[in-house]
């Protein structure tokens, strides 16, 4: 396949994704893929460790092919929709409770699903270049990939700054908001490679790839974004998504620039996604399990990906390019909460 390549290394198995030109925007081949390697590779005590990184100077990964998921939805192919996203999802399952060490390479570009794959690995290894996000919201979709069941372990502020405001952040904040573990240089990705694939051999291959790890680790700088969403701690506390953005905006229209910049980036964001997004957060702070987190998201982008606002999202972003979605609702105010509740009680019932 075009798309990515498995291999094996010595007792290393190796997950490259190869689409750089699309910054290796995972299809539902791809996830085929990485969910069949790492079937065959547990049961293969040969392999030892697993890497997952990606080809090309962009990034490891921009997300999940929204753009033809899109293109499911509006030609009603609601099967094959369904079944992408319940394949990503079990696939982010697995790497999070994988038996064996899973090291990622987080250069580049890492957001949404790029998220998903490498995020709930063990070892998640960034560089000075990194930039993460989860840009859902834009779209007129909701944070998914499980990365709730990463982010609950981090304050609620941070968590929904984050996840609301689809804000791009350095590997220091990544860190910070449990993202990533450490930074190495940029120059020094190949080398660390070679030697990863050595300590899959070692008696412990925990104890050496921690070791590598940490001779190999540089200074990540500081978390301003993190700090940022701590001295707003008050309005993320808010009860509902409503009020935070309402809190964002007395604040900015007090002088505070902070609250400005995030106000202007959430505002512009689809109401219905910014809704679900709390919602499913503060859920999931209760569940506090990866794979009954994963299921409150199958549930909720099933529902997410049929309304108008995905399509409109996606057009908007990536298709047109006119970053002028038209939502519906387009107020906060008018959102159909009790068909969000509806949705994510109903997974809370079947989990």
């Amino acid at each position: 396949m075009d798309e990515i390549s498995i291999s094996i290394e010595g007792a290393c198995g190796i997950i490259r994704l190869t689409r750089p030109k699309a910054i290796n925007a995972l299809s539902a081949e791809m996830i085929a893929a990485v969910r069949y390697a790492l079937d065959e590779w547990d049961e293969n005590e040969a392999v030892r460790t697993v890497l997952i990184e990606g080809e090309g100077e962009k990034g490891l990964c921009a997300g999940g092919d929204v753009r033809r998921t899109r293109e499911m939805a509006m030609a009603g192919e609601t099967r094959a929709v369904f079944s992408f996203f319940a394949d990503e999802y079990d696939m982010n399952g697995l790497i999070a409770t994988y038996r064996k060490p899973i090291i990622a390479f987080q250069h580049g570009i890492v957001m949404g699903g790029g998220i998903g794959i490498s995020s709930h690995a063990r070892y998640r290894i960034a560089t000075p270049t990194s930039r993460f996000a989860m840009p859902e919201g834009a779209i007129g979709f909701f944070c998914d990939v499980g990365v709730n069941a990463i982010l609950y372990k981090t304050s609620e502020a941070r968590a929904l700054a984050f996840l609301l405001s689809g804000q791009t952040v350095g590997a220091a904040d990544a860190i910070a908001l449990g993202l990533a573990d450490t930074v190495v240089p940029e120059d020094g990705l190949a080398d660390l490679r070679g030697r990863v694939i050595e300590a899959a051999q070692a008696g412990d291959p925990d104890t050496a790839i921690t070791a590598l790890i940490q001779s190999e680790s540089i200074d990540a700088g500081t978390a301003d974004f993190c700090a940022l969403s701590d001295s707003l701690a008050e309005i993320f506390a808010a009860p509902d998504a409503e009020k935070i953005v309402e809190g964002l905006l007395d604040w900015s229209e007090d002088g505070d620039p902070g609250a400005a910049a995030l106000y202007a980036s959430i505002a512009r964001h689809c109401p219905t996604a910014l809704v679900a997004i709390v919602m499913s957060h503060r859920q999931a702070r209760h569940k506090r399990d990866v794979r009954a987190i994963l299921e409150d998201d199958l549930a909720l982008a099933r529902y997410m990906s049929m309304r108008p606002d995905f399509a409109e999202g996606v057009r908007a972003v990536l298709v047109d390019k006119d970053k002028a979605p038209k939502w519906d609702p387009a107020r906060l105010a008018d959102v159909d909460i009790a068909a969000l509740e509806r949705v994510l009680g109903e997974a809370e019932a079947v989990g």
